[in-house]
């Protein structure tokens, strides 16, 4: 009975530190360097990354190991290396040594750890899809046990969904930050072509070679010009107080 309520109290903390740490996440990043750092804590490695579905290919948006030049750039497809097989089959590989030897390992120089010994992968789910995969290397062999494989892809069903919700979150504000730079760059158009004579197209090619000279974004630019445009209509209408 002991050993019973141990393992289901065991259980209750794994789920319980799950939703507190997801929940103390809400940017899309923050999401994903939870779920690497208790991914890492469950199953003690070193190396952890998770890759997230985006349309046909598998970016990498995190990792435990810091990699500022490789994550969010390296990219592999649905099929492609372990990673890309573990996608594409929806199931879970551990290869407990010579990892690189696996006929369906995939080598990127970007990334030290492909020298490592042992491979985990395991998919991220959502309703039945795959969003993303997760993978823990050791740099020497390691036999992954079956309840540590549990484990992980517990965590893979049930951060799936609160990763595809972070990431479709970003992409809504990504869009929203795209239409009010639309808004403003539309804006300072109209103004230069008021103000100059200049056809729309000499206005919008105006802002991006200045945007290039100056080095400084067009939203930022045109802002600028929004915002000194409206500084001259104030003082142009007389104070009636």
């Amino acid at each position: 009975m002991n050993t019973f309520m141990s393992v289901e109290d065991s259980n209750v903390d794994l789920l319980h530190e799950i939703g507190v740490r997801l929940a103390t996440a809400d940017e899309f990043h923050d999401v994903l360097v939870r779920v690497v750092e208790f991914a890492s804590a469950l199953v003690k490695c070193d190396s952890c990354l998770i890759y997230v579905l985006e349309g046909e290919e598998l970016v990498l948006r995190a990792s435990k190991n810091p990699h500022p030049d490789v994550v969010d750039r390296l990219k592999l497809r649905v099929g492609q290396g372990i990673t890309g097989w573990v996608a594409e089959h929806r199931e879970a590989v551990a290869v407990p040594e010579k990892a690189a030897q696996d006929p369906r390992f995939q080598f990127f120089h970007e990334l030290p750890e492909d020298s490592y010994e042992a491979f985990l992968s395991v998919p991220l789910m959502c309703r039945g899809r795959v969003v993303g995969v997760i993978n823990l290397q050791h740099r020497l062999p390691h036999i992954y046990k079956p309840r540590q494989i549990r484990l992980i892809s517990t965590i893979g069903f049930l951060v799936g969904a609160e990763i595809e919700l972070a990431r479709l979150e970003e992409a809504n504000s990504n869009l929203s930050e795209q239409l009010q730079t639309r808004k403003i760059v539309e804006r300072a158009k109209g103004i230069l072509q008021r103000d100059f004579g200049m056809s729309e197209e000499q206005a919008y090619l105006a802002l991006q070679r200045q945007s290039r000279q100056k080095r400084k974004a067009m939203k930022e630019l045109a802002e600028a010009i929004v915002l000194s445009d409206e500084v001259k209509g104030d003082v142009a209408i007389p104070d009636q107080s």
